[in-house]
């Protein structure tokens, strides 16, 4: 089968057994079939190279396909791949002490899933049932995922009519505003969720003090403050954990995406002994998960944050992201009719058009000239980079001189239209 005919039977497929409304939208942006991966780049059906500064949201900072993790797998998939469940699995218990060593604060104890939605879902869950309290203050504009639970604390009201009734408590406040959280966490509030960094909603960075204010307003009612590091754990944003950017410590932390070393699928909910006892203690198989701590899974993450140590891929994070956005903020200058801000930490960084539906053009125009991006699905203005933290200068000098290009053209593009 040739290139074209692959690509026309994956889309056909597509239409017709998967999701026809997004074949569109891919199709629109110019991706084609995904067919590997290797270090920063993807490479497409066509033999296309793409850098990607997507980086699978976030899922890919060893970059694809690190011959340290796929080693370890493969070492383990000869041995045993699915935990059988009634007895002790050795990844686990590892993963799960490596976790605790370098987790912020009291953070000690681990329960494995298989994704951020369901790690997020875990800890709503474990917040009522350490509390006995309905309510969950989040914040507008955060993600948390599409499941029932925590769509319901997804703070984008596009994804949530359709669906509700949703769980019922929920309130939301100014993602930022510590007043407004110190207003709405009560002696009935369960848990504060937030993101250290919102990551769908835009890439919005909390003024400094806000993490610190929220932890204490939890602290005054008895509140746990729930920490989602879904997108941002792992050295991200230039720190092993978003959190120690204000040496702030949750009750529960949410991990995911980069955790299981981009090459299997691995959800974490982290928690202290004082949330494990209340949720545990009576009953130790209250929340279970068939595949959650899977073999192949705890020896991918495992083998993953070795890498990260050895490498020195968190410091090197900070480093590339700030040259990244040094990099970006000189195109915006450029132009600064069309981009309204850069922002971000680390390699987690967004652009901010101004005006809405350009980024969905820029997106495809970054395509053509072989880089990778998405726009934030909270915040569709904004396009969001998460590159591998092994992403050279060279690297992101190419992917500055595509954006540039893509904004030369768009522009030209929206002023064709105007004369129209």
């Amino acid at each position: 089968m040739d290139a074209d005919a692959r690509y026309a039977d994956v889309i056909e497929k597509y239409n017709r057994y998967i999701n026809p409304g997004f074949a569109r939208l891919v199709s629109f942006a110019g991706f084609g079939v995904e067919v590997r991966g290797e270090g920063c780049y993807i490479y497409d059906h066509a033999g296309r190279k793409f850098l990607d500064c997507l980086g699978g949201y976030g899922t890919f900072a060893l970059g694809h396909r690190h011959p340290d993790v796929i080693a370890a797998v493969k070492d383990q998939l000869d041995r045993l791949a699915l935990s059988g469940k009634a007895f002790f699995n050795e990844e686990a218990a590892n993963l799960a002490e490596m976790l605790a060593e370098i987790a912020p604060g009291d953070l000690q104890y681990s329960f494995f899933c298989n994704s951020g939605a369901e790690a997020c879902e875990a800890a709503l869950k474990f917040a009522k049932g350490a509390t006995g309290r309905p309510g969950i203050v989040s914040t507008i504009g955060s993600y948390h995922g599409k499941t029932l639970g925590v769509l319901s604390v997804t703070g984008r009201e596009k994804y949530r009519k359709k669906f509700e009734p949703l769980l019922p408590g929920v309130s939301f406040v100014p993602y930022g505003d510590a007043e407004a959280a110190e207003k709405a966490i009560n002696d009935q509030t369960a848990a504060f969720i937030v993101e250290p960094i919102q990551g769908e909603g835009g890439i919005h960075i909390p003024p400094d003090g806000y993490l610190r204010r929220v932890r204490a307003a939890c602290d005054k009612h008895g509140a746990l403050l729930i920490m989602d590091e879904v997108q941002t754990c792992l050295g991200r944003t230039g720190k092993m954990f978003a959190c120690e950017h204000e040496g702030v410590n949750p009750d529960l932390m949410t991990l995911a995406k980069q955790v299981g070393g981009g090459v299997m699928p691995l959800g974490v909910l982290m928690g202290t002994p004082a949330v494990w006892e209340k949720v545990y203690g009576d009953n130790p198989l209250i929340h279970t998960s068939t595949f959650g701590g899977n073999s192949l899974a705890c020896c991918a993450g495992l083998a993953g944050i070795k890498v990260l140590k050895r490498e020195g891929l968190v410091e090197r994070s900070a480093k590339m992201g700030e040259y990244m956005k040094r990099k970006f903020e000189g195109v915006q200058a450029k132009y600064s009719d069309m981009l309204a801000y850069v922002r971000g930490r680390g390699l987690m960084i967004g652009i901010e058009f101004a005006e809405d539906e350009v980024g969905e053009l820029v997106v495809a125009q970054l395509m053509k000239r072989g880089v990778s991006v998405a726009y934030a699905l909270n915040n569709p203005r904004v396009l969001r980079f998460e590159p591998p933290l092994i992403i050279t200068e060279a690297e992101i000098d190419f992917c500055t001189t595509a954006l540039e290009e893509a904004l030369a053209e768009t522009k030209a593009l929206l002023s064709d239209l105007v004369e129209v």
